[in-house]
């Protein structure tokens, strides 16, 4: 007999948190966590575990349980299941009656399914892997500011997919030029630029002077193209008053697009940048910063899926996904359910993509995938693949590292786009057919040819760490 894993004293959890006859109810938040107990401790108690200390238990029974209705607020580890080749974990599944939190607060529901009960010492470690939330909880929810539709008529751009560029070198470059490197992007052919995640206002430049050198390189590069372009101021700040001060000032000049660092910047922060977003009509481009610390080790954080749906919870018009092909890190099923988070009005349960619930968006909008990192004009076919039309195909190095400057650079993203839609919708193969259709287009575009040759040799090809959990 294995010792006993809790001494005297110490509540047994799956006597009250373990509840394997439990129907869900449709308006509970239903969450599956991966747990690796501690060696001794059984399967069925760690889950109560995670159940408790995520709900309303504690280490003890205290005599104020009985001032409460304890049956029905608390958490209830409900199902296990195995990992597929994974002999020390399992899944859990834990259904929380949605009374236990505040209407449309992300903040909230993180705090209770991931605070105190990740540093669990019965835990060796914790994942959590995804999250169901009832329609009934959605609706309190904002979610994006605009969604994809929305965004479309205000940019008066249809069909392709869009084309973005993070302005390089991330730091270190003065305002005005900043506003150039910006300028010549945008005349070249792309649709958005933007701020890297670590541009706030540094004292090489101050974010009022970057913002206002690139209002005017987004002027004149609309007034020579005619078409509608956009730059991701990024508002992000040390406190959500200044960062209301800069969005208000993107405004100002006119800008239709700002940016946030979600997760460094918080939750809270985000909603309420969401929530001003949609009253004042800008579009909201969120970027991802930090989520690999929390999301990349197999066993242990949140998975990224979780992110994306609280991301859409709390609001975003834009999310960076990864590419599949690039620098960073993403298992191309993986990443294909995630996108389906992002877009969807629904999405059912698919664990070849990772996906362990039914999930209902109702009337609340999708938002674009951001592909970013360490991409070039070979991964276009991919990436048009992949990620279909309604994404945002980031390039940085792919546009600005062009042997014949930014506007060459952007020249040839745009040329190697438009060519994939059309030999997509000519019924072309672009995963066999790719590089074809390129060499075709690249004859009557010197960009791209030199584009092509200067990238033809780089490529990413290294294991994913985090992969699915499929058999």
């Amino acid at each position: 007999m294995a010792e006993k894993t809790y001494q005297a004293g110490v509540k047994d959890y799956a006597q009250t948190y373990w509840t394997p006859d439990y129907q869900p109810a449709d308006t509970d938040i239903l969450a599956c966590f991966k747990v690796t107990p501690q060696q001794g401790v059984p399967r069925e108690e760690a889950a109560a575990a995670v159940a408790a200390e995520s709900s309303t238990g504690t280490w003890t029974t205290v005599w104020t349980d009985l001032l409460t209705d304890l049956d029905y607020y608390k958490g209830r580890a409900y199902r296990i299941e195995e990992v597929p080749g994974d002999a020390e974990s399992f899944y859990a599944f834990i259904a929380y009656p949605i009374d236990l939190f505040e209407e449309g607060s992300v903040v909230n529901v993180l705090t209770s399914l991931v605070g105190n009960v990740f540093g669990f010492k019965a835990l060796r470690t914790l994942r959590l892997e995804d999250i169901r939330f009832p329609i009934a909880y959605v609706m309190t929810c904002g979610g994006p500011p605009n969604g994809i539709q929305v965004e479309r008529d205000k940019l008066n751009k249809y069909g392709r997919g869009l084309l973005g560029c993070t302005i390089k070198p991330k730091l270190g470059l003065s305002a005005k030029n900043y506003g150039r490197a910006v300028y010549e992007c945008l005349r070249g052919g792309l649709d958005f630029t933007k701020d890297d995640e670590n541009v706030n206002s540094q004292p090489f430049m101050r974010w009022r002077d970057r913002f206002g050198f690139v209002a005017e390189a987004i002027d004149k590069a609309q007034t020579e193209t005619g078409e509608r372009k956009g730059h991701y101021c990024n508002v992000t700040a040390p406190t959500p008053e200044e960062m209301y001060k800069r969005a208000e000032f993107a405004k100002e000049l006119g800008m239709p697009i700002i940016m946030h660092d979600f997760l460094t910047a918080g939750f809270c922060a985000n909603t309420g940048l969401a929530n001003w977003c949609r009253n004042n009509g800008m579009l909201l481009h969120i970027h991802r910063a930090m989520h690999a610390v929390i999301d990349r080790h197999p066993k242990h954080g949140m998975h990224f899926r979780v992110l994306a749906k609280c991301l859409r919870l709390s609001g975003g018009d834009h999310l960076h996904s990864g590419t599949v092909v690039g620098k960073l890190e993403g298992d191309r099923r993986a990443t294909l359910g995630w996108i389906d988070i992002m877009r969807e009005r629904a999405q059912e349960e698919d664990r070849s993509k990772g996906i362990f619930f039914d999930q209902q968006w109702g009337a609340m909008p999708g938002l674009f995938p951001v592909a970013s990192g360490g991409i070039h004009v070979w991964h276009m076919p991919a990436l048009v693949s992949i990620f279909g039309d309604d994404a945002v195909f980031q390039f940085g190095g792919g546009t600005l590292g062009h042997p014949w400057g930014n506007a060459a650079g952007a020249a040839a993203n745009r040329v190697a786009l438009e060519s994939c839609v059309e030999g997509r919708n000519a019924g072309r193969d672009l995963e066999r057919e790719g590089g074809d259709v390129l060499r075709q287009a690249a004859k009557s575009s010197p960009e791209l040819a030199i584009a092509m040759e200067t990238w033809k040799e780089i490529k990413f090809e290294f294991d994913t760490v985090d992969k699915l959990d499929v058999a």
